[in-house]
């Protein structure tokens, strides 16, 4: 793990915005007051982000029962309740978990959290620059990328500047994925509520991350190439539910399969990608 980033304490994060409106203690003064301006905005953020949580959870558990022992979870944010490893290891001890983030605080509260966890690991990264990702000892001792890998983009692409660079960076971590396994997206959107969604990303424009919606059409086709599994790409609150399930719209959400590559050479992704931007998460 690379040495964290100096904390910046003046302006608002999405993760610790998140880790607030999930009821977290992982934040600053700053990003609980934009937390606020949103909620106050759009008062129904916090069960939107509940609802995409709780969609991760049953997500992990659909990836396991599929056979699928491996999670690489890009842009991981804060550990709160119901990390990846945790439900992943109530269900198989050995399964693995490869956290990747950019945010110093998030590293650190999951640096302390998995000291002792042998089949996890965190990664100070931009998600987005997939060589040091790939590269990193805790993703390169970890994972097995011969052998399918469930990729989780959960809550994370809409911090991408533009369809181009999402699509791109999707192509470059799947082809390294030789085995296939499972594409899990989760992606706010507009469509629902587009007045207060937009007042809500006028707040984000404020941060060091500011947020792109996307609509269903537009998150649909981040899944080209995988074959969407039932019930296809719907409402967080809407994927498998089970009597847990509850929330608010505001996130689209999907699991797709991942063929494996069938040319198994080395493809080269030491050449930075043009479409590809640097998210500020």
């Amino acid at each position: 793990m690379t040495e964290p980033l100096p904390l910046e304490e003046s302006v608002p994060n999405a993760a610790r915005m998140y880790d607030y409106h999930l009821g977290g203690c992982h934040n600053f003064e700053v990003d609980r007051a934009a937390a606020r301006r949103t909620e106050e905005v759009m008062p129904w953020v916090a069960a939107a982000l509940r609802a995409n949580r709780a969609f991760l959870g049953r997500a992990v558990r659909f990836c396991l029962a599929a056979g699928v022992r491996q999670f690489l979870d890009l842009g991981s944010g804060i550990p709160t309740v119901g990390n990846v490893h945790e439900i992943a290891h109530r269900i198989d001890p050995d399964a693995r978990v490869a956290y990747v983030d950019r945010e110093p605080v998030a590293v650190a509260h999951a640096a302390s959290i998995l000291r002792e966890v042998r089949t996890a690991s965190i990664t100070h990264a931009d998600f987005c620059d997939v060589d040091a990702v790939l590269a990193a000892p805790g993703v390169r001792d970890l994972l097995d990328l011969t052998e399918p890998v469930a990729l989780l983009l959960v809550a994370v692409l809409h911090f991408l500047p533009d369809d181009d660079a999402a699509a791109a960076l999707i192509a470059r971590y799947r082809s390294a994925l030789l085995g296939g396994g499972l594409l899990v997206i989760s992606h706010a959107t507009s469509d629902h509520d587009a007045d207060s969604a937009e007042a809500a990303m006028g707040t984000y424009r404020s941060t060091d991350s500011p947020v792109l919606t996307r609509t269903h059409a537009e998150v649909a086709a981040l899944f080209d190439g995988a074959d969407l599994v039932d019930p296809g790409l719907v409402d967080a609150t809407a994927w498998r539910p089970d009597t847990a399930t509850g929330g608010h719209p505001g996130f689209w959400a999907g699991v797709g399969t991942l063929p494996p590559v069938r040319d198994t050479a080395v493809t080269r992704l030491d050449t930075p990608d043009p479409a590809l931007g640097s998210p500020e998460r």
